[in-house]
């Protein structure tokens, strides 16, 4: 086949794909099992290889955590072995008489018993005591230091070679180990590694007096310990933990060079003098944090799991590594997706096949239709027919008949129905026409209606002006009555004539309040005069507070409550927080600017009702503004912040209900005002009378004098 004619093939193909129901069924069919199954299979094994690999990975993080604790226990029991020596009868009694030849012999017997790599025995000061004086002082470190004060401790430190060598010339020279080069390592210039890692216990020994009396320093050299590492090994990877063809594996590093491991370098000889990667050095060493991921160990790969060894100044020294090999797994599961793969490749082909084989009973139903479709459409009466298939698209066949005989049915109806028609349209318009009617007059009947409303808005407006001219008569009237009550109050004795005079006066201005009164009614029918109810003092005074927080804002202050009043009082419930809103406010512009304290107490007043008590400590009131203070616009704030007519207000409000309020201040030491609420308020035309009886009685329960 040419190249020319390889276009025309596709261009074939496509024209069948986008003119033929029979390649677009095909393609339907075809499409999920060659995209979909391929797709799902690459899901799968990313999915599987990845689920793998998070199991391997969570294995040997656990696996470096069994080693963790190993290493941990191995440290705490060579000083628990310590103290077994230390406490012993026997130890006690030699160092008690100085005895250093038996002490000498002790620790050579016990050091070569226990796996100790060197065990002396300590003054206070850290010195040896069975050398001749003055013993050489041991290695100083925090372990040191703190079993001289009496601390037992255990840990890892660093021995260069001139302390090993003190140690013991032995310890030295078996530290002592070529550097290997290994593949992936960080390049460096060193030869040889000299240091020794080394476990090391101290366990104080206290006298009778409990001071310290001597230390036992023993060190066990992880270098070449291979007792050690083969031991935690056996305990993280025991029988059964790796599959076949795995190897587990346990090492101890010194800085990033294997000083003790079971890891192979070739058959028979464990890898001592490898280093470790780079990448992984960088992670643990360098930045101090665990590694728990492939890594690649002298010559291959193992999933691995490192973490820094620390030592006893906080200094990071080297790393312990679990791992085991990769290769096992990595071929079990590659083995797995094989076996996965051609068994979605059968399935594949299965379907194919059969989707194919049962495409062919669709084609056959969905032709015919097509036929009887083109014959309709050009005017011809035809029909499908019996079909031999009886599944769904067989059945649809069957009803694409009756859907055709109804058609033309429904087509003779439609002819019939149409005459009909007409004459139902001429009644719906005359229907129409007679509903416009209506909503014409509707329409008008909205236009009187707002007109109306527009009225009661006016009337509305007019009573809410006259509501604000009977309060601006009110505001006079109270003046005047707070006038004459003084002057009556001053010349009842001396002219009583006079005081008929002025009774006279005040019977005319009440009889002006009473007509503001009922013009105030008439501007706001029911809704003006407070009506009474019964209120929970406790609940106004939170609700009250409530209103007032935001002047905490411009002033800070401190607020006590102690709200202990359990009667319910005869009240209006807005009035009653008018009330406490004027003294709360007062009492916050009295406190000084940086702040102060406000405290607010209520509390059963004796059978009659309840006692509120709001006190602040800010610049009091002069004993001179104390009798006016309740004197209608009488005020001492700054022109523009207040109007003189809170305390007035309230005052009045607690008068209405038979209630009373009282003062107490001094310049500087803050205010003390009082109130006395009525449990069932009594309204009296003779409020003056009610108003005296009711000081008398506060007064005289007070302990005040008038």
């Amino acid at each position: 086949m040419s190249n020319r004619r390889i276009p025309r093939v596709f261009l074939r193909l496509g024209e069948r794909l986008g003119s033929s129901l029979r390649y677009k069924l095909l393609a339907l069919v075809l499409a999920p099992i060659l995209l979909v199954v391929p797709l799902a299979l690459l899901l799968s094994g990313w999915w599987g290889a990845r689920f793998t690999y998070d199991q391997l990975f969570f294995k040997v993080s656990t696996d470096l955590n069994v080693a963790h604790d190993a290493f941990e226990r191995v440290q705490k029991d060579y000083l628990h072995r310590l103290e077994r020596l230390g406490e012993s009868q026997m130890l006690r009694s030699s160092l008690d008489v100085q005895n250093h030849v038996s002490l000498r012999e002790q620790l050579s017997r016990f050091r070569r018993a226990e796996g100790f790599s060197y065990l002396w025995l300590l003054d206070p000061e850290g010195r040896r005591i069975i050398d001749p004086p003055p013993g050489p002082p041991a290695r100083s470190s925090p372990l040191l230091i703190a079993a001289t004060r009496g601390t037992a401790r255990s840990g890892v430190e660093l021995f260069d070679s001139d302390e090993l060598a003190r140690l013991s010339p032995l310890l030295a020279r078996a530290v002592r180990l070529d550097l290997v080069a290994t593949p992936r390592a960080r390049p460096s210039q060193r030869k040889l590694e000299d240091r020794g890692m080394m476990i090391r216990a101290l366990y104080p020994l206290r006298n009778a007096a409990g001071e310290v009396q001597a230390i036992l320093d023993g060190g066990v050299l992880l270098n070449r310990n291979f007792a050690f590492v083969d031991g935690i090994r056996d305990l993280v990877y025991g029988e059964g933990s790796l599959i076949e063809g795995s190897l587990g594996t346990v090492t101890v590093f010194l800085d990033d060079v294997r000083i003790s491991t079971n890891v192979p370098l070739k058959q028979g000889e464990r890898a001592l003098g490898t280093r470790v990667s780079d990448e992984v050095r960088s992670q643990v060493l360098d930045a101090g944090q665990k590694w728990i991921d492939r890594a690649f160990v002298v010559n291959d790969w193992y999933i691995s799991a490192y973490e820094p060894i620390v030592d006893s100044s906080g200094e990071r020294i080297g790393m312990l590594y679990a791992g085991y090999l990769e290769s096992p797994y990595r071929n079990a599961l590659l083995a797995a997706l094989g076996v996965l793969t051609l068994l979605f490749l059968i399935l594949m082909v299965l379907a194919s096949y059969f989707a194919i084989w049962g495409a062919r009973s669709i084609f056959r139903p969905v032709e015919a239709m097509k036929q009887v479709i083109e014959a309709t459409r050009q005017g011809r009466q035809a029909r499908i027919g019996e079909i031999g298939s009886s599944d769904e698209l067989g059945e649809l066949a069957r009803e694409f008949d009756q859907l055709l005989d109804q058609l033309q049915s429904q087509r003779r109806r439609i002819e019939q129905n149409a005459s009909e028609l007409e004459e139902k349209v001429e009644e719906r318009t005359a229907e129409l026409r007679l509903s416009n009617e209506e909503l014409r007059e509707t329409i008008h009947l909205l236009r009187d209606t707002r007109r109306q409303l527009l009225e009661a808005e006016k009337l509305a407006a007019l009573g809410e002006l006259t509501a604000g001219v009977a309060h601006e008569i009110n505001n006079p009237t109270a003046v005047m009555l707070g006038a004459l009550d003084s002057v009556i109050e001053e010349l009842e004795e001396r002219y009583p004539a006079l005081v008929e005079d002025l009774n006279l006066a005040v019977q005319q201005i009440y009889r002006i309040r009473d007509i503001v009164q009922r013009l105030l009614q008439y501007a706001r029918p029911g809704g003006y005069a407070g009506f009474v109810e019964s209120v929970d003092v406790n609940e106004s005074i939170r609700e009250a507070l409530s209103l007032v927080q935001h002047l905490q804002k411009e002033r800070s202050f401190e607020l006590e409550l102690k709200l202990e009043a359990s009667r319910r009082i005869g009240f209006n419930h807005q009035e009653l927080q008018q009330v406490l809103v004027n003294l709360l406010v007062n009492a916050v512009h009295a406190l000084p600017p940086q702040g102060g304290r406000i405290e607010i107490a209520s509390c059963d007043w004796d059978q009659r009702g309840v006692m509120i008590e709001i006190r602040d400590n800010g610049h009091g009131i002069a004993a001179e503004d104390i009798d006016h203070i309740f004197n209608p616009f009488y005020t001492r704030k700054p022109l523009g912040e207040g109007s003189g007519l809170g305390l007035s207000v309230s005052y009045s409000l607690l008068r209405r209900y038979g209630g009373l309020i009282t003062v107490e201040s001094r310049p500087g030491e803050g205010a003390l005002f009082t109130r006395y609420l009525l449990e069932e308020p009594e309204f009296h035309e003779d409020e003056e009378t009610l108003m005296e009886q009711l000081s008398s009685v506060v007064r005289r329960e007070s302990g005040q004098s008038g």
